[in-house]
């Protein structure tokens, strides 16, 4: 069923939906999770690799120096785009990138167009949830929907690069960009690293509305000591083979033609100087002939500190004497575009004569770069699609606002009900309190895009709008600081609780908008702590004591430490950092309008005591039990659980995973096999859920993560309907990756769960043959 197994071939999976309350069958589809993972990967067109070959021989040494050269907007002349300059990126403004094409394609020597590149991460201006939230929802049209309208967008300007998707798998809740992926489990993200990338580039981006996709940070870049940014990644081989690198696989077979290698270092050596990643697994195993670009000065970075020739700039890691020893490391070891510093171009010829590098890897660089060139169509359309005054009114367009909705509340969790509190009722009198109530900036998360505080629709006026007369209290205010500063949370002061409970006392019902700030997410924005920032636990409890009905919203880009409200909170709905439509999505869910049925896509710990915290771990010798001391348990926590699991997610409706059954109780390891399990809404609403399928191995050589997550679906049902989901099973599945980089299948027994979260307790067996 998994294809990415890097060398070994697949079945294709069907999914097969029957319709049990309609008393028919529905054909046989394949499901949408195996949908977004086939691979569309396409070889090298021969007439472009000719026109390549043909330009190439026609360039002198500065101008192919040059062609690798990807420089930020501050930083670029006039001069520099005639003398043949590559790339170009966070330029957003459509008339400066047409004034700088035109220089590129009329005065320099060759013509040769730019690469214009921008972070349209989750959404250009009309921003979609967060990816951490979009994982969320379990949806690959969730997805995919936000880079279809963002390639749009960013591609109206003149942009023909996203560094997107963000496919880092991360167990470290306290790093800040971890809401910039889809959380800890390698399948879920590769799903909709596919699913973006496909959204991104459609099957050409020589499109006038599609761009050529980034994966990135390859690789492990998600995993970083005390979960600091830029920080050591330390890990095994079968861990890197089997965690953390099946997204960017996922991604480079979905057709990606670009990569961004990462900053930090993995075993020691760093991402952007990292032979192994780059020339021997990205561009050897998997056949990449795109190219690779180094993160922001990530080249410099390889120097030791203080900083040589140059004497100035960045440095730190210390696998590089000087500038030169740094470029010709980065070259070497697979980066093809250099971005932000200028080694590269600087220290070329005197490395080519010097022989530390060589012209045919030069050559192989800059040919991977016009490559993507040619197949990007900047040849024959180097300019955006629309006139430069005509770009503003192409974003925000209604189609690209109603599929941000859909996928804000697609991507909310109900992770607390207690007693039916929501759905609330819109013909009562609605206070909406707490500092994220009616804000428009952080609605917007972390990595914006171009999008602008004005686009966002608060909180406040989405419950306005279905509940009119609603009130307002802000309660405290929360910090939109960044470091370094003397205030790192806010809400300091209870100065404005009293307000809050006076318009909660005049009110039928309550919803208190909590959670971080998006400055407290994002890059260099790791957290110490995963508690409610500031006094926001003492004006939950302020609004408690009133004795009024409340819900609890979250916003917030990385799971939070829950254990002190989660008594005190009757209903908790998780809406992430939902975009510009965040205030119509919340009020659609608080409402009922919208029934909830997203999963975490990362498990939420009690306290931060327990990170790394995470569904898919290692048994270990002693496995965790809250009864006895000597095994892997904390002291001071009673349970071996996180607050809320991986996959958790309840629904105003309630649902029943029953009848899980094998297709055969024994396979050969070359074969597949079927697993089928049935859903049924046995509740009075309409609503959806998520068919999850976990896989355990409980011997072999290596020691298994006690579940691992091999197929989901999100389905939709009435109440009393009930569908029966069948998924294909192969040796992608049931093998591993060893710590020799080999990909294995041993004989032995294969445990199966299927459920609605990684606590799923039906299970079936079947045996691997030899």
């Amino acid at each position: 069923m998994r294809w990415f197994r890097f060398r070994v071939s697949v079945a294709v999976p069907v999914l097969v939906v029957v319709l049990a309350a309609a008393g028919g069958v529905v054909a046989a589809t394949q499901s949408s999770d195996e949908q977004a993972l086939r691979p569309t990967r396409q070889a090298a067109d021969q007439a472009i690799e000719s026109r390549v070959g043909g330009l190439v021989a026609r360039m002198t040494l500065e101008e192919k120096l040059e062609q690798i050269q990807l420089l930020p907007d501050f930083l670029v002349t006039d001069q520099e785009v005639r003398n043949g300059l590559g790339s170009v990126l966070s330029v957003t403004d459509p008339a400066r990138i047409r004034e700088l094409q035109r220089i590129a394609v009329e005065e320099s020597r060759l013509k040769i167009p730019m690469m214009f590149a921008f972070d349209t991460i989750h959404g250009f201006r009309t921003i979609f949830p967060i990816p951490l939230g979009a994982g969320a929802s379990f949806d690959p049209q969730v997805a995919s929907e936000d880079h279809k309208y963002g390639a749009r967008e960013s591609a109206v300007v003149g942009l023909k690069q996203t560094y997107a998707p963000m496919v880092d798998v991360s167990h470290e809740p306290r790093w800040g960009r971890i809401a910039e992926a889809a959380g800890e489990d390698p399948y879920l993200n590769s799903v909709l690293a596919a699913a973006r990338v496909k959204a991104i580039q459609g099957t050409d981006y020589s499109a006038p509305d599609k761009l050529v996709a980034s994966p990135k940070h390859f690789a492990a870049y998600g995993q970083p000591e005390s979960g600091r940014d830029y920080n050591t990644t330390d890990l095994s081989e079968q861990r890197l083979r089997n965690l953390y690198l099946p997204p960017f696989k996922a991604a480079i077979e979905a057709g990606a033609d670009t990569a961004m290698c990462s900053f930090n270092a993995i075993n020691g050596v760093p991402g952007c100087g990292n032979d192994y990643l780059m020339n021997q697994i990205l561009k050897g195993e998997w056949d990449f002939d795109g190219f690779v670009e180094g993160d922001w000065t990530a080249v410099a970075e390889l120097r030791a500190c203080p900083p040589k020739t140059p004497d100035a700039g960045e440095c730190g890691h210390g696998v590089a004497a000087d500038g030169p020893a740094a470029a010709a490391l980065a070259l070497n070891a697979g980066v093809d575009s250099e971005m932000t510093s200028t080694l590269i171009r600087d220290f070329g010829a005197q490395l080519l004569e010097q022989r530390r590098i060589s012209m045919r890897r030069v050559d192989d660089a800059v040919r991977r770069i016009l490559r993507v060139k040619f197949r990007a169509g900047l040849f024959e359309n180097p300019y955006a699609p629309v006139e430069p005054d005509k770009a503003e009114a192409e974003m925000l367009k209604p189609d690209a606002v109603a599929a941000a909705r859909n996928a804000a509340s697609r991507s909310m969790v109900l992770l607390q009900n207690k007693d039916g509190i929501l759905p609330l009722d819109p013909s009562k009198k609605t206070a909406v309190i707490g500092p994220l109530a009616s804000n428009q900036h952080d609605m917007l998360g972390p990595w914006w895009g171009a999008g602008r505080d004005t686009d966002a629709v608060t909180v406040l006026d989405g419950i306005n709008q279905q509940s009119p007369g609603a009130t307002y209290a802000e309660g405290c205010k929360l910090s939109n600081t960044e470091p370094p500063h003397t205030d790192p949370e806010g809400c300091g002061s209870d100065d404005g609780f009293a307000e809050a409970v006076a318009a909660a006392q005049e009110a039928d019902q309550v919803v208190l908008a909590l959670g971080e700030t998006r400055e407290m997410s994002g890059e260099a924005a790791a957290r110490s702590t995963l508690d409610l920032p500031g006094r926001q636990e003492e004006l939950l409890q302020a609004i408690k004591a009133t004795g009024k009905p409340f819900a609890v919203v979250l916003f917030n880009g990385r799971p939070l430490a829950l254990e002190n409200i989660v008594e005190d909170a009757p209903a908790i709905l998780e809406a992430w950092f939902p975009g510009v439509q965040a205030g119509p999505a919340v009020a659609d869910v608080v409402f009922g309008n919208v029934n909830p049925g997203g999963k975490l896509p990362v498990s939420f710990p009690r306290r931060l005591g327990q990170v790394p915290i995470y569904y898919n771990h290692e048994p270990t010798g002693r496995p965790c039990n809250p009864e006895v001391k000597w095994n892997s348990r904390h002291r001071d926590i009673p349970s071996c659980s996180p607050q809320f699991v991986f996959g958790h997610g309840l629904s105003y409706t309630t649902f029943e995973v029953s009848n899980l059954q094998l297709s055969a109780a024994t396979v050969p390891k070359n074969r597949s096999l079927q697993a089928s399990v049935t859903v049924t809404n046995t509740g009075s609403r309409k609503g959806d859920e998520v068919v999850q399928l976990y896989l355990h191995d409980p011997v072999a050589s290596i020691s298994q993560p006690v579940r691992r997550l091999r197929g989901f679906e999100r389905v939709t049902l009435d109440p009393g309907q009930a569908r029966t989901v069948t998924f294909t099973l192969d040796n992608s599945d049931f093998g591993f990756y060893d710590n020799r980089g080999k990909f294995v299948v041993e004989p032995g027994q294969i445990d199966v769960y299927a459920g609605n979260s990684s606590n799923a307790d039906m299970m079936q067996s079947f045996t691997v043959r030899g």
